[in-house]
């Protein structure tokens, strides 16, 4: 039995959580998808739901092209396959091995391990190659023992993944202590929200914070050496000033973030939410593929060191109220006015 109530919020919430436990019938239309489909939604009096694909075929549905209903629990056990082969491999699989391997094309493996991850495979064993070479920087190892402790053959190939997007931001050494040997250089500013502090490594803005000063900045870099912004930091500064004054619109202002590889998909996704929208942390989860991960989310989101570039002021409760905010909900409220302007 499916509990319609329950079936169409998690339709309406495209929650991947419950694929494969019932399937949406669309009378209007003949076809049956996965609760998750990324299909226009049909009205409510033409959707049924049903516990398994024969009932929905027993009255004349036929599966959608589009998302497979038939083929989730294949599609999962695939995906499993798949990332277990990459953590046990020295060496990454090629997409065309993972294909042969579950018996999938490369292009559909490809599109389901992504719908199910958030990453490409590609991109989730470079994620797990950096996360296991933070574990080792963790644990006390060297810059070298942890580089090729993780997979790596060498450290060029470390560093030209991070240039790929994989970034830790600074160099591992650095990370590993407390920005040991990095400048760090920040300001504070006046603006419509109050004081803002804006610091920045030389490869991006590494805070961005309200209300905050020289005491927080050290507690995030505690060996890095601060220094005031100078002449050559006011363009940088210039440019974050606009972009809080105006949220939402493009910007290609560099940042210097680091995370591990679960909290930068949140980051990322956060960064794809319209101006002038929201999102649950609900909605986030399903839309990295985690869907259970829901507290996960909201602790990935307040590690996030870099308010309004990374949109982290865009995620209210399901139930739509404000949820909580590093600076207090009237700045919260004020990002998300100015947005909907």
């Amino acid at each position: 039995m499916v509990d319609d109530t329950i079936a169409w919020q998690a339709m309406a919430n495209r929650d991947r959580s419950f694929d494969g436990k019932f399937v949406t019938g669309v009378l209007s239309t003949g076809i049956y998808c996965r609760p998750s489909c990324a299909a226009r939604h049909p009205k409510r009096e033409n959707v049924r739901f049903f516990a398994r694909p024969e009932q929905a075929e027993a009255i004349g549905l036929r599966a959608c092209l589009r998302c497979s209903p038939k083929d989730v629990g294949r599609d999962e056990a695939a995906v499993k396959t798949a990332i277990d082969a990459i953590r046990m491999a020295e060496k990454a699989p090629t997409l065309g091995e993972l294909g042969e391997l579950t018996s999938y094309s490369p292009t559909h493996l490809q599109r389901i391990f992504k719908r199910e991850t958030g990453l490409s495979p590609a991109a989730y064993a470079r994620a797990l190659r950096m996360e296991r070479a933070k574990d080792a920087l963790d644990a006390g190892a060297s810059v070298t023992e942890a580089i090729y402790d993780a997979g790596y053959g060498s450290a060029s190939r470390f560093y030209e993944e991070q240039k790929m997007g994989q970034k830790m931001g600074m160099k591992p050494s650095a990370w590993k202590n407390g920005g040991a040997g990095v400048t760090v250089r920040w300001a504070n500013v006046a603006t419509s929200l109050g004081m803002m502090m804006v610091a920045a490594t030389d490869k991006g803005i590494c805070c961005l914070s309200f209300n905050e000063g020289e005491e927080e900045l050290r507690q995030r870099f505690p060996k890095a050496d601060l220094l005031a912004g100078g002449d050559a930091f006011a363009k940088l500064l210039t440019q974050v000033v606009a972009q809080v004054e105006t949220p939402g619109r493009p910007h290609n202002i560099p940042l210097d973030v680091q995370g591990t590889a679960f909290q930068e998909a949140v980051w990322q996704e956060l960064r794809e939410i319209p101006e002038g929208e929201t999102r649950s942390y609900a909605d986030i989860a399903a839309a990295i593929g985690k869907p259970k991960a829901v507290r996960a989310v909201g602790s990935a989101n307040g590690a996030n060191n870099v308010a309004v570039l990374i949109p982290c002021h865009r995620v209210v409760r399901s139930d739509g109220t404000m949820g909580g905010y590093a600076y207090g909900l009237e700045i919260k409220q004020s990002l998300l006015e100015k947005e909907m302007k």
